[in-house]
């Protein structure tokens, strides 16, 4: 047998293996039982859009669960009345399609299965779609191509993926990013959204929905637990990886980026060097960071410094946070940042988890709470520092009004309860306040809540695990909103 028969004989078994619906008309019962992540009713709407001929572009990190996305999706067309047969599954990254156009692999499926894609209404999923070179151009092709086919595909280098779709998917692509879990859908696939109570307080002559909790002491040990185990969501169910993270993120996530996929994408040779960063800014999360500090500590000139931070923020593992003066306005020249983690839990695979009482619980609730604002697109957050003769001020979070170069609103992201007693210590966010011309501002604490006015200010203190489930909500809502749902 000549090897282009016994590697098309190949491809045929896989396909058929990872096409069980086929013969079943289901998705594998482990993935039925598996609760899907609340994002499904914002991505699936997207798959049966067949008026206008564009390709679904699926984009985020590994192991936040893309895969089992395109599983439900797949299951819930067959619910809808989808014929099984219609529906095709390809993943790209397994080693036997190397080099293979797309067009083919969809080619032989449509020869198994018997059909005509020009006849009838069918789906296709391209799973990990990176790997193949060119990609872009081929599922562009097969778009104009092939008229009734929704094609789908995901990938894990989420910049690198935005850059070709707009590049060479103009007006054919459509970009949906998932992000780690949020801490409101940690609760919620943990079934414990019934400890949370919707309430509102009017900030800047507006009623604001935010919620409450009937258990805040529970609630708190919720919102730890996520911070070390809470963005995966394999980690949330699977005792058995809970009990060693580390070695899930490490192995599958962190190698396959840091080792395997970023080196195939950017062609980076000092592997050592790149984990050693990000290793050090895992730490760190949080935590200011200027490229000639991280250059001293590392030993890493700067330029290629500045290519590392860019190469972890497109495969969604750190986010830059650029900083504004008291005044919210950008630094001329700006040489200092923060980095932190897209997903918490990341540090507590490489190191060990953390408890109420240690040193660095303070940093990893700020990164839990930004993680809650990063999958909002077009939000102009930033922190604020500044210095005023021997006097250095800071506010944890402010989202920007870019238009008019001020601030919308400010958040102070505080682990303690000792605040609301004395808002008067509060000094950096009170005078950037009064700066700028805001009547209120927002104050995280461990349990207190309510509002307390500080001369012509009006701060509204809230517990900070209430507030990171409201962000983790309205960035979904957000979400909806992006996409005309």
């Amino acid at each position: 047998m000549e090897y282009t028969q016994l590697l098309e004989k190949q491809i045929i078994g896989r396909l058929k293996v990872d096409n069980p619906w086929w013969t079943r008309g289901s998705i594998a019962d482990y993935l039925l039982k598996m609760s899907p992540r609340l994002y499904l009713d914002i991505f699936y709407p997207l798959v049966t859009e067949t008026t206008l001929r564009r390709s679904l572009i699926l984009m985020g990190p590994r192991r936040v669960g893309k895969t089992v996305l395109m599983y439900h999706s797949i299951q819930r067309l067959i619910n809808d009345g989808v014929p099984a047969q219609n529906i095709i599954y390809v993943s790209v990254e397994t080693p036997i399609y190397n080099s293979i156009y797309l067009e083919q692999l969809f080619n032989i499926a449509c020869q198994i299965l018997g059909k005509h894609p020009n006849e009838q209404q069918m789906y296709v999923f391209f799973d990990e779609i990176q790997y193949l070179k060119d990609w872009e151009i081929n599922l562009k092709s097969l778009v104009d191509t092939y008229p009734n086919v929704k094609f789908v595909a995901s990938g894990s280098a989420a910049a690198e993926l935005k850059k070709r779709s707009n590049e060479s998917g103009a007006g054919r692509f459509t970009d949906f990013s998932l992000p780690p879990l949020t801490f409101y859908e940690y609760i919620h696939l943990k079934g414990y959204s019934d400890m949370m109570i919707p309430a509102k307080f009017e900030w800047n002559q507006k009623n604001i929905d935010i919620y409450d909790t009937i258990d805040s002491v529970r609630l708190n040990e919720l919102f730890i637990d996520y911070i070390n185990y809470g963005g995966y969501p394999e980690v949330v169910f699977n005792n058995a990886i809970r009990e060693n993270p580390g070695q899930f993120i490490r192995h599958d996530i962190l190698d396959k980026v840091l080792l395997r996929d970023l080196p195939m994408l950017y062609g980076i040779s000092d592997l050592q060097e790149l984990y050693s960063l990000f290793t050090m800014i895992s730490y760190l999360s949080g935590a200011i960071f200027t490229y000639d500090g991280l250059a001293q500590e590392s030993g890493v000139n700067k330029d290629t410094l500045k290519k590392y931070v860019n190469y972890l923020e497109a495969a969604f593992l750190i986010k830059s946070i650029r900083r504004t003066d008291d005044t919210a306005r950008n630094y001329q020249r700006e040489t200092q940042f923060k980095i932190y983690l897209t997903n918490p839990s990341l540090r507590c695979a490489l190191f060990q988890p953390i408890s109420l009482l240690d040193n660095e619980i303070g940093n990893m609730v700020e990164t839990a709470v930004y993680a809650q604002w990063f999958p909002r697109q077009g939000c102009e957050i930033r922190y604020a520092n500044w210095r005023q003769g021997k006097q250095q001020g800071e506010v944890d979070i402010v989202g920007l009004n870019i238009a008019r170069q001020k601030p919308n609103w400010a958040v102070e992201v505080k682990w303690s309860d000792r605040f609301y007693e004395r808002p008067g210590e509060l000094s950096s966010l009170l005078s950037f306040m009064r700066k700028n011309q805001m009547d209120s501002a927002i104050v995280t604490t461990i349990s207190q809540k309510g509002v307390v006015h500080v001369d012509d200010f009006t701060l509204f203190f809230i517990p900070v695990a209430c507030y990171a489930y409201t962000v983790g909500e309205n960035t979904l809502l957000y979400k909806k909103s992006d996409f005309g749902l």
